[in-house]
């Protein structure tokens, strides 16, 4: 099991940069959890697109729905004195120190494409290149 980011989820459904890889590490590693928190962000993606016209509506319902299956019985309550303990201790946000926590919490790693999460939290957080290349050895 892996905790995985937004960015890392979004990546599976949204064309950019990371898709390519976001699919091999499905492949890879197919139980991804991640706080509850995700949805949230998903969706504020979503909207996103769909505002830009990049998306219809229905197309983001969809991938909405798609991510949920995938994510379902792997997402997670995370406990506030935790999220606040990591935000004291770095410049990352509430939202980011969440993952954070979660992979602390269940002893996994964090895979995320946030460079900020990456230099901060480097015990927890591991570049999906990095855990790609790591595994396929």
């Amino acid at each position: 099991m892996i905790i995985v980011d937004t960015n890392i989820i979004g990546a599976l459904y949204l064309s950019n940069q990371h898709s390519v890889q976001a699919e091999r590490l499905l492949l890879m590693e197919p139980l991804w959890s991640a706080p509850l928190l995700w949805r949230s962000e998903f969706r504020n993606v979503l909207a996103l697109y769909v505002r830009k016209k990049w998306i219809k509506l229905e197309d983001a319902q969809q991938m909405m729905a798609e991510a949920i299956r995938l994510m379902r019985d792997r997402e997670y309550d995370v406990a506030s004195h935790q999220v606040l303990n990591l935000v004291s201790a770095s410049t990352c946000s509430a939202y980011d120190c969440e993952f954070v926590a979660l992979a602390k919490d269940l002893g996994a790693p964090l895979i995320t494409a946030d460079k900020q999460i990456l230099s901060q939290f480097p015990q927890i957080a591991v570049s999906v290149e990095t855990f790609i290349n790591e595994r396929s050895l």
